[in-house]
């Protein structure tokens, strides 16, 4: 049965808004009228085309839930499902205690596809915007398996791991992104402004200038001339970039070329290895066919070149290979993750393993960004201390040298 959201008065004038369940808009009408409302507007609840999401998505308007808010959502929908309710129960108890106006009309629209006789999986398709291919499947492996309460668990553990990780990795490069771009705006400020200032003191002497000094101040007047226009530069050089990067081949290339890199060409692939390894311990275990479970961990990963590495693999089990014989063939793909698939496909725990892999990868991750981080920090910061004291000392010299003059 079709949703509407409707904004009416009741007796006292107040405006009313909501979610109700009916047929037709004016079958919804007339039940708002039988509650004693008068309907302003009812119109049903926007559904998205899968196909046709992409753009929309990412120009017109926010997701009702951020990656933490579907964690949490899918941690009670998962208590109460498993506590024993109905899954119309729970969208009704999650409807009901709903943060916003948008998560209420939201989870009220899965709860009338559901009634209509729609299985949740294909009441979850119908949102592409909150909810992804991923999630769809392993929902609609947990219900064909009846098991929904304990597939949803594992679904909240993944996203919450998946948050964690990028929460740690973020917090790794916060603190140097910082040092950076401070170091960076005092440096131009220095350039632009203080020594100038030198540049016109010093003008009227006929003394040679310190050679320092003669360095610093044709550097500050080559920033000051060229200064926007290498900004500008710099623009349209990553413009032109990402529109190149919309180019199928060149993006796998340049993903190949980013992995080689000598220290986040290796956070990269661990990174990757791990997502991937995750999402296919998930969905194996879910009851997901491998092929298929292939198919949807490959499309998670964001490096195109070991998304294709992915694609070949699944191309390689399709034709009778195991699954570890397929990844160990893949260089990009990290030893370990080839190792753990073939414990898990001699012992018959291939998810419990691929997960150990993506546990394992994820804590290699996190500790060479933390290393990395720790490392850059210093440097970050004698680096600056360098340019710096270096300015400082293209302003002092005249003036010493200045003071020798006099005496």
């Amino acid at each position: 049965m079709p949703a509407y959201a409707f904004e009416a008065l009741d007796a006292e004038g107040a405006t009313q808004k909501g979610v109700v369940e009916a047929d037709t808009a004016r079958a919804a009408r007339g039940l708002l009228r039988g509650r004693a409302l008068v309907p302003l507007e009812v119109k049903p609840v926007a559904v998205t085309d899968r196909a046709g999401s992409a753009a929309a998505r990412s120009l017109f308007q926010r997701p009702v839930f951020n990656a933490t808010g579907l964690a949490i959502w899918t941690r009670q929908l998962a208590g109460l499902v498993g506590s024993g309710l109905t899954l119309e129960r729970a969208l009704t108890a999650l409807a009901d205690e709903a943060d916003n106006e948008r998560q209420h009309h939201l989870v009220a629209a899965l709860r009338a596809e559901v009634n209509a006789g729609s299985s949740f999986a294909k009441a979850l398709d119908r949102f592409p915007r909150e909810f992804s291919d991923i999630y769809v499947a392993v929902v609609g492996a947990g219900e064909q398996s009846g098991h929904l309460g304990l597939v949803l668990e594992r679904l909240a553990d993944d996203l919450e791991e998946r948050q964690s990780l990028n929460a740690k990795l973020l917090a790794a490069t916060l603190y140097p992104a910082i040092v950076t771009g401070a170091a960076i705006v005092i440096v131009l400020l220095l350039m632009t402004y203080v020594v100038p200032q030198v540049a016109q003191v010093f003008a009227g002497t006929k003394r040679a200038l310190p050679l320092l000094t003669v360095v610093m101040l044709g550097l500050s007047a080559f920033v000051r001339s060229w200064g926007l226009v290498l900004l500008g530069a710099a623009v349209v050089g990553v413009v032109l970039l990402r529109l190149a990067l919309r180019n199928p081949d060149f993006r796998q290339r340049f993903d190949a070329g980013w992995l080689g890199l000598p220290l986040v060409g290796r956070l990269s692939r661990g990174y990757n290895a791990a997502r991937f390894a995750g999402t296919l311990a998930m969905l194996a275990g879910a009851g997901v066919p491998i092929l298929k479970a292939l198919q949807a961990a490959a499309e998670t990963l964001g490096n195109r070149a070991m998304r294709a590495d992915a694609l070949d693999a699944l191309v390689l089990v399709r034709e009778g290979a195991p699954l570890a014989s397929a990844l160990a063939q893949k260089k990009r793909f990290p030893g370990l993750l080839g190792m753990f698939a073939r414990l898990g496909e001699q012992t018959g725990q291939l998810p419990a393993m691929l997960q150990r892999a993506a546990n394992q990868l994820s804590a290699e991750v996190q500790r060479r960004a933390l290393q990395l981080a720790t490392l850059l920090e210093p440097l970050l910061i004698i680096g600056m201390g360098v340019i710096v004291m270096l300015i400082v000392l293209a302003v002092l010299l005249p003036i010493i040298q200045l003071n020798q003059w006099v005496r």
